[in-house]
């Protein structure tokens, strides 16, 4: 508690103006979850947000905090939000008891309580803890039973918990990988038997469930468990449909796309990628059972340009944002074409990298100028390592890379070849806009990205000779 209130200070003083005024006040939640289990561990853990319950109404607690911003768009549920002098937040919120769920998110009514039924409304039995001032910790669920166990459990009846809000379901899920816990067998029958309700949530909370599973170092873990309860044919039934989706044994004795997906993911877990690059790496051979079905079974070409357009959909479905839609397309799409990067022209290669280009980073920092393009490294190496080929397939390629880089700070890259010749200067030379300016720009600016021109004259030089249609 001391280690707590030295990183969130406002803490308490919440604490004690809610007690100095009669009220009794407690830490809830995650925040003592992951306190106790750093205690349990031997690690240093100091939680990020720390939520506070209270016997004071919300009316009682505005009036405490009439010095303070406080916001009170969950008032009618009984939470209000303290904003402290340094700017963060912490939610306050009266003991309560809920009535009905008409929605499957929502109560339909709330009443002030006990912190005993406070605590027993809540979803999973380590997050029905609380914490006094002192530090007491006091748990009516058995919680702390269940962290020493290192298991998930819904308090009282699972089917009720899950029934009040189905996204409860993904959450067990999330904590199970987050924690490295188990879930437990009534709570995991109770999911299944729920599953199909999971739809019945908005898209955006369960697209923020499923980047919280990717973001946790046991992803892999966390989408055998979706499939396993049910949940992931209902929310990504393009990646459940993998499943018996046959591949060459000899490149992959891994066995289905499904299961080659899993063991992809397992190596960007192991490797601490980022929730972009594990969509890119969930998505990547999405498209291979439709190129299957096309091609009577023979192969799977074209299955990335496929792949692409049902990682677009399905990511539009989840409400993820443009930008992320548009990365992971690109990491499908183009995930074959990195493994024959050192088969293309100079220019192409250039051309590759620059995807997504951040011409505001220094050429020398490659990460950071190049991040659409070391994302697709990440990929193909996560790709890689789930298959026979290993690291026989991307060794090569980054050595490739390395040198491509270099070439690419020598040449000065796409910048470079704009500034040296553009759609405006053909114009000037008589050339209208159409198709074939935008194929003689495309091949200029190769032969630049390539180190074949090097000046502006010659690119001149060059332009004229293919307008005239001389080699």
């Amino acid at each position: 508690m001391e280690r707590l209130l030295s990183t969130h200070p406002f803490v308490g003083e919440i604490l004690g103006r809610l007690g100095s005024a009669g009220h009794q006040a407690v830490i809830v939640g995650g925040a003592v979850r992951d306190l106790l289990l750093a205690s349990l561990s031997g690690r240093p853990c100091v939680p990020r947000e720390v939520d506070i319950a209270t016997s004071a109404p919300p009316q009682e607690v505005r009036w405490l905090f009439r010095d303070r911003p406080v916001l009170t768009v969950g008032e009618s549920f009984g939470v209000v939000v303290v904003v402290a002098p340094d700017g963060r937040q912490y939610e306050v919120a009266t003991f309560r008891a809920e009535h009905g769920y008409s929605d499957g998110r929502r109560p339909d009514d709330v009443s002030w309580t006990s912190l005993e039924e406070d605590l027993r409304r809540r979803d999973f039995t380590v997050n029905g803890l609380a914490a006094t001032p002192d530090g007491e910790v006091i748990d009516r669920v058995g919680g702390m039973a269940d962290l020493s166990a290192g298991v998930i459990r819904a308090i009282g009846d699972p089917r009720a918990r899950f029934s009040e809000d189905y996204l409860r379901m993904l959450r067990a899920v999330r904590l199970a990988c987050q924690l490295g816990f188990e879930i437990e067998g009534a709570t995991r029958r109770a999911i299944r038997e729920n599953a199909e309700n999971i739809t019945k949530i908005a898209w955006e909370r369960i697209r923020d469930e499923l980047v919280k599973i990717l973001t946790t170092p046991r992803s892999s873990r966390g989408f055998r468990l979706l499939d396993e309860l049910g949940l992931l044919e209902k929310i990504l039934p393009e990646i459940s449909s993998l499943k018996g989706v046959p591949q060459p044994e000899e490149y992959h004795p891994e066995g289905d796309v499904f299961s080659h997906t899993v063991l992809a993911l397992e190596v960007a877990d192991s490797l601490g990628f980022s929730f972009l690059v594990k969509l890119g790496v969930l998505f990547h051979d999405v498209g291979k059972g439709v190129a299957l079905a096309r091609t009577g079974g023979r192969h799977t070409g074209g299955h990335e340009l496929i792949g692409g357009e049902l990682a677009e959909e399905a990511l539009r479905r989840l409400r993820f944002s443009g930008a992320e839609i548009e990365r992971v397309r690109f990491l499908v799409r183009e995930h074959m074409r990195a493994g024959r990067l050192a088969e293309m022209g100079l220019g192409k290669q250039v051309k590759l990298l620059s995807v997504g280009e951040d011409e505001g980073a220094p050429l020398e920092e490659f990460t950071h100028r190049f991040p659409a393009f070391s994302d697709l490294l990440r990929l193909f190496i996560c790709d890689a390592e789930a298959s026979a080929h290993r690291a026989s397939a991307w060794l090569p390629l980054l050595s490739r890379v390395v040198s491509l880089h270099q070439h690419v700070c020598r040449v000065q890259g796409l910048r470079r070849a704009r500034e040296l010749i553009s759609g405006d200067d053909l114009i000037a030379l008589g050339e209208p806009p159409g198709p074939r300016l935008g194929k003689v720009l495309a091949e200029l600016h190769e032969r630049i990205l390539a180190g074949e021109i090097t000046s502006r004259h010659q690119a001149l030089q060059l332009a004229r000779a293919l307008l005239k249609g001389q080699r």
